[in-house]
């Protein structure tokens, strides 16, 4: 185990075995360091809730169906997001579908319990008056590298992962155009990317400034390379200067909406640059967001 994980159940009373068993299904699996810190956070709401709900230490062979359906409620009841329970769901569900295909327990509890049903919504982006408002401010602020990074991922719709797994030799800006090449995109799928001007200017800024770092990384910092945290700390950072609230992933939703906008709802190029392999998760774009369904609903009368 890797020593990022740390004590995955620190401050939750929980079995001899618990901790070791978390472990070994995160290790078995290839999952990205986004996806494996968001299982360990699902499992840890599971289990402090176990604990306080049942009044014992959480072991896998104590749960139930019952306490898995329960916990679904008592997330609701909490005002958690549909997608963020059912996320957790799908969670639990993989790792007691491994502690059975190991003989750690005799029946998966989450298995029969479903999913929260969800209204198909857009993914909320940004609106254009709050991306110009984020852009001035780091420009007023010369902050090259935010200037950079947000401008990357609203003009490519690259993910967290694609910004700080970006190396030197991936970049390519000549005077009339230029590409990124993402290589750590989910799969291990790569893809190149075209770089609009305002992309390549900002970008080019950077780089020509860019701190003398030990690292091929394009986004660095004084002690190295750029992670996800920092990426998101400078998120937050811009998102309390401003007042617009948004997080990393709301920029690439950001960006494509803009790009069906632009460009006659062009499905097909938006899934290749967006690394999706099904056209039907790009579609999702197509959809109206709460905002724009309420719109509509008001136009109507008798």
């Amino acid at each position: 185990m890797s020593n990022s994980s740390g004590n995955l159940f620190r401050g939750i009373h929980v079995g001899p075995d618990e901790e070791a068993l978390l472990n070994q299904f995160l290790d078995g699996e290839d999952f990205s360091a986004e996806t494996r810190r968001a299982m360990v956070q699902d499992v840890r709401s599971f289990a402090r809730w176990f604990t306080v709900a049942n009044g014992e230490a959480i072991r896998v062979g104590r749960v139930t169906v019952r306490d898995v359906a329960d916990f679904r409620q008592a997330q609701r009841d909490d005002g958690k997001a549909v997608a963020t329970v059912n996320r957790r769901l799908v969670t639990l569900r993989k790792f007691f579908t491994w502690l059975l295909e190991t003989g750690h327990v005799g029946s998966n509890p989450a298995a029969k319990v479903k999913q929260l049903r969800k209204q198909s919504l857009a993914p909320q982006g940004l609106d254009r008056i709050h991306v110009r408002k984020l852009l001035r401010e780091a420009e007023l602020r010369g902050d090259l590298r935010a200037t950079a990074i947000f401008h990357l991922m609203l003009f490519t719709g690259c993910r967290i992962g694609d910004v700080v797994g970006l190396e030197l030799h991936d970049v390519v800006i000549a005077d009339r155009s230029g590409s990124t090449t993402f290589r750590t995109g989910k799969g291990r799928k790569q893809r190149t990317v075209p770089l609009p001007l305002q992309a390549r200017r900002t970008l080019q800024a950077y780089l020509d400034s860019r701190p003398p770092v030990d690292s091929d990384k394009v986004f660095v910092g004084e002690r190295g390379a750029l992670t996800d945290r920092g990426v998101r700390n400078i998120c937050s950072k811009y998102s309390a200067i401003t007042g617009v609230r948004f997080h990393p992933h709301a920029l690439r939703h950001s960006f494509a909406k803009r790009f069906l906008a632009e460009n006659d709802n062009d499905l097909v190029s938006l899934a290749q640059i967006l690394g999706h392999e099904s056209i039907s998760t790009t579609a999702r774009y197509t959809q109206r967001n709460q905002d724009e369904l309420g719109e509509a609903a008001e136009r109507m009368g008798y």
